[in-house]
């Protein structure tokens, strides 16, 4: 299969079967985007969703979380990883999105990356997710789902993985893209157990492929009349149990034939215990 083959299928796949596929982090304005996309490094998006409420209640606007400190937004976020880092950089955003922005968020991604906590991969987020931008954000499920399927090879970078695949998907399709990888890492291919027999795109993945010709030659190697050996194998456990059964079966017959022995010797002493011990009776005097 050629990497075109490889896209064009797992495109059109993805396009028959998830037309509409969205953020699943929970937002009102581009402020509650950029505040939840920056609690998600390194931490779901269900425990982010759990924590921004009480967080947006308490500093609703750009204005309300600049004037706090990172002590005070710490209590809303210290069940989120990292919650001392992310508190400096909320604070630190907001007040330079205050004082550089006019309190607004920048659709220039270059741009926003200024913004404390905020890298390539907030911004690119921000950008696909509010303004369509023809971006790709590459996450921990993008980086690594791309390369087990076959759309990267030998990415080092989440970079180098979000040129390559701006280059082979067609740039309209792009910001929806990156969801589809997204949602599929999250739900099917997870990192330690991948749902392959339930893969809608195991026709084009370079994994799937993978374990099948190696579970092939497994196959052709094992014994003939056997699929995998395990015929001999549990032919070899049947004798070693014969074996011990009948080492047993030895063992309990000698026993036994002791037994005998042991049983027939105990009667004869038995039976000349008395004479022996009988008293000798002299001749009667008168």
């Amino acid at each position: 299969m050629t990497l075109r083959q490889r896209y064009d299928g797992v495109i059109a796949w993805f396009s028959e079967h998830m037309p509409v596929a969205e953020s699943e982090l929970h937002y009102e304005n581009p402020f509650q985007l950029l505040v939840a996309v920056i609690l998600s490094a390194q931490c779901t998006d269900k425990r982010v969703n759990m924590t921004t409420p009480a967080l947006f209640a308490a500093f609703p606007t750009p204005e309300a979380m600049a004037a706090a400190t990172p002590e005070e937004i710490f209590p809303y976020i210290r069940s989120i990883s990292y919650p001392n880092n992310k508190a400096k950089n909320l604070a630190g955003m907001a007040r330079m999105l205050c004082a550089e922005f006019g309190g607004e968020v920048p659709t220039d991604l270059e741009a926003m990356q200024r913004l404390p906590g905020v890298g390539r991969k907030t911004a690119n987020v921000l950008g696909a997710v509010l303004w369509q931008r023809e971006v790709m954000p590459v996450d921990t499920h993008v980086f690594r789902v791309s390369e087990r399927i076959g759309l990267t090879t030998g990415s080092k970078t989440p970079l180098q993985t979000e040129r390559t695949l701006e280059r082979n998907i067609p740039s309209h399709l792009l910001p929806i893209a990156h969801h589809w990888l997204i949602l599929h890492g999250r739900y099917v291919c997870m990192a330690r157990s991948p749902r392959c027999g339930e893969c809608g795109i195991a026709p084009w993945c370079r994994k799937y492929a993978a374990d099948r010709r190696a579970e092939a030659r497994e196959a052709a190697s094992a014994p003939a009349g056997t699929a995998d050996g395990s015929d001999m194998k549990s032919a070899a456990k049947a004798g070693t149990k014969a074996s011990r059964a009948g080492k047993t079966t030895t063992a309990g017959t000698s026993a036994s034939r002791a037994g005998k022995t042991s049983s027939a010797g105990a009667r004869k002493k038995t039976t000349l215990a008395p004479a022996a011990s009988a008293p000798v009776e002299g001749p009667e005097r008168s």
